[in-house]
């Protein structure tokens, strides 16, 4: 698999995110459904923004690793918020786990009227190995 960036610009370099991703000679991939901080259980949290962003990141995490893929093959992430005030307040946590993977996604972040129950933030990821 061959992985490249697309960047005409220099100013989403520090925003955690790459204009466009091409990628050839794909051997799988993988759609993984808006992650979110819900328990083993399936129990909604109802903590707060940081809290809920750093569980949603370890759903996703978890759901891509079970799969047998690598987090740096994530190619598209779209992240829903309750509150893009809120999400962009608490943005260095989401800074630092893409900087440390080695991420470099295509993104969009949609700030939405509500999620599921109590919940704030969800990702939604497209994966390629």
């Amino acid at each position: 698999m061959q992985k490249n960036s697309n960047n005409p610009w220099r100013w989403q370099d520090t925003r955690s995110y790459v204009q466009a991703v091409e990628v050839k000679n794909v051997e799988s991939t993988l759609y993984v459904s808006g992650q979110t901080a819900i328990d083993d259980e399936g129990v909604s949290s109802n903590q707060d923004m940081r809290a809920q962003l750093i569980h949603s990141i370890q759903n996703l995490e978890r759901v891509i690793r079970e799969a047998g893929y690598e987090l740096k093959n994530i190619v598209r992430l779209n992240i829903y918020t309750t509150s893009k005030a809120e999400l962009f307040e608490n943005f260095d946590v989401f800074q630092k786990w893409t900087a440390e993977n080695g991420i470099q996604q295509a993104s969009t972040v949609l700030e939405v009227k509500s999620l599921f129950e109590t919940l704030r933030v969800e990702l939604e990821a497209t994966v390629v190995k």
